[in-house]
């Protein structure tokens, strides 16, 4: 057996606990104490890692489109506005779905920002660990990608970046072009690379009428998908009070088919015939938002013909996140 080497205490370094850096797991940790990171200033941090935050977009604005841009949406970018600012040398720092390579983050070469949001991230705060990337990208040389990295667990959050009331507009894209500032004179291999991205995209467009309602074309029907902000138990409620009633679809030939659940959010999913374009839904899809508002706004207990619909809809819900 390999002889243990002794500790040497002048040769510790002593830090003070605010300023303890994130070392590997079984490193010894930095403040000189002679036991493992895991086992000392890593408690912390292993705890925060492992503890799921069920609604990692509450508080910004637009959660409900957070939450299909990570989820449901192929290709979209949304302009972000920082609380304090631009700093200097970063014209604009823009959301992205999904950026090439599965990179985290882009600075390019203009200095701009793209955060990407679907991303497979190393703790259970999507939040801290987006922010943690976007201030990795506002200091990145121009021209570079922003690697992953195992996240501080003190890191602040999305909520502790990001203007808490600028809006949050989405712009779906029926393909990846937005990766590359010049998409009609990129290299074949860029151009090879978007062609193969672009035909693995589901088209996707978001309903003008109502907020963070999403048609999509599959090729045997098409779909809506709407993320809504209502607490679940009462909007399964409300769901399965029009459901009973015979008024939870978008018209003939649709019909509500289950729901995610998404990051602490429902989202009722409706299927459609091929027919039926995104233009198409949006009068139903505003004309059932008002009768959703009606059931929301109803606490009479619900019918047994109610509790049959409700739970259908609760065995057809798929937990996403």
């Amino acid at each position: 057996m390999a002889k243990k080497r002794p500790q040497s205490k002048a040769g510790k370094q002593q830090l003070k606990d605010g300023e303890i850096p994130v070392v590997g797991a079984r490193e010894p940790c930095p403040c000189g104490s002679g036991r493992r990171y895991k086992a000392c200033h890593g408690r912390a941090a292993a705890q925060a890692v492992t503890e799921l935050v069920h609604r990692p977009f509450e508080g910004l604005a637009g959660e409900c489109d957070w939450v299909a841009l990570r989820e449901l949406v192929p290709a979209a970018t949304v302009e972000l506005t920082l609380k304090d600012g631009l700093p200097e040398g970063v014209p604009s720092v823009k959301l992205a779905t999904v950026l090439p390579m599965a990179w985290p983050a882009l600075r390019r070469d203009d200095g701009s920002v793209l955060l990407a949001l679907q991303n497979d991230t190393s703790s259970g705060d999507l939040s801290r660990d987006l922010a943690d990337t976007l201030q990795r990208a506002l200091e990145a040389e121009p021209g570079s990608p922003v690697a992953a990295r195992r996240v501080p667990a003190d890191g602040p959050r999305l909520q502790d970046l990001l203007a808490p009331d600028a809006a949050f507009e989405p712009e779906v894209h029926s393909g990846f072009e937005f990766w590359v500032p010049d998409a009609e004179n990129a290299t074949a291999e860029v151009s090879a690379s978007l062609e193969r991205a672009n035909a693995a995209a589901i088209p996707t467009t978001l309903l003008s009428g109502v907020d963070a309602a999403y048609w999509c074309e599959t090729p045997e029907k098409n779909h809506l998908r709407w993320v809504m902000p209502h607490p679940e138990e009462q909007l399964l409620d409300a769901l399965a009070r029009l459901h009973a009633a015979g008024t939870s679809s978008l018209g003939d030939d649709t019909r509500l088919v289950g729901s995610f659940r998404a990051h602490g959010l429902v989202v009722p999913v409706w299927d459609l015939p091929s027919s039926m374009g995104a233009e198409a839904c949006e009068k139903p899809a505003v004309e059932f938002a008002e009768r959703l508002a009606a059931a929301l706004a109803s606490d009479a207990p619900l019918t047994a013909e109610e509790r049959r619909a409700r739970g259908g809809l609760t065995n057809r819900q798929v937990t996403l996140s």
